[in-house]
C-alpha cells in the first residue's frame, strides 16, 4: 500500500490525536487546554489554523472520540460509516496545493476551516484510504495488558501488536522470560 506524505502525516496526527485522551481519569487528558491544542498543532505541522479558542479545543476533543471509535470499529463496514460521518461533516473540499516546501499534495479541508474541520476531513480521508485498500484491520490498539494506545500497523505482514516495541512489547517479552526462568528453577 502506497502512503503519501500527506497521509503518513495525517495518519500521525490521528494517532497522536486519539492517543491525547485519558484511559480512565478525565484529569489525564494530553489535551487539558487551548496551550495544549496548540503544541499539538505546532507539532503536526497543521497549517492554516488561526487564533484557537476554547471552541477549538471542545470540536477536537469530539471528532477525537469519533475518531476513537474508528479505531475500536470491529469491521470495515462500521469504521466507513464512523469516517463518513467525521468527512461528511467537516465540509470536505479537496483541493492541490504545495506549501511549505512540500510538492503537490491533496488537503481535504476547505479554506480557513477549523482546526476540528481540518483534522476531521484529513485525518478522515487518511483512515478512507485503509478501509478502501481493504486494510481496515491496520488501525490498531496495543495488545499490552495495561496499554491501549492507538497506532497504525504499517508491518509489511501485518504482524504488530505493540504501540512502541521497545516499550509494551519489550516488557512484556521480559516479563514472558523471568516467568519461564522462574517457572524453570522450581
Amino acid at each position: 500500500m502506497l502512503i503519501t506524505h500527506d497521509t503518513r502525516c495525517a495518519l500521525d496526527a490521528v494517532v497522536d490525536l486519539v492517543n491525547t485522551a485519558p484511559e480512565d481519569d478525565p484529569a489525564q487528558d494530553a489535551l487539558s487546554d487551548v496551550a495544549a491544542l496548540a503544541d499539538f498543532v505546532r507539532r503536526h505541522e497543521i497549517s492554516d489554523v488561526g487564533v484557537l479558542s476554547e471552541l477549538d479545543l471542545s470540536a477536537v476533543r469530539k471528532i477525537r472520540e469519533k475518531f476513537t471509535h474508528v479505531f475500536e470499529a470491529p469491521d470495515a463496514r462500521n469504521a466507513a460509516g464512523l469516517i463518513n460521518e467525521l468527512v461528511a461533516a467537516a465540509g470536505t473540499t479537496p483541493r492541490l496545493t504545495d506549501h511549505d516546501g512540500y510538492d503537490w499534495h491533496v488537503h481535504y479541508f476547505a479554506p480557513g476551516a477549523s482546526v476540528a474541520d481540518h483534522l476531521a476531513a484529513d485525518c478522515g480521508m487518511a483512515l478512507a484510504f485503509f478501509v478502501v485498500a481493504g486494510e481496515q484491520e491496520r488501525l490498531r490498539r496495543c495488545e499490552a495488558p495495561d496499554c491501549r494506545r492507538a497506532f497504525v500497523d504499517l508491518s509489511r505482514n501485518r504482524s504488530r501488536r505493540y504501540c512502541d516495541s521497545r516499550t509494551c512489547g519489550n516488557r512484556l517479552h521480559v516479563a514472558a522470560y523471568r516467568a519461564r526462568r522462574k517457572e524453570a528453577a522450581g
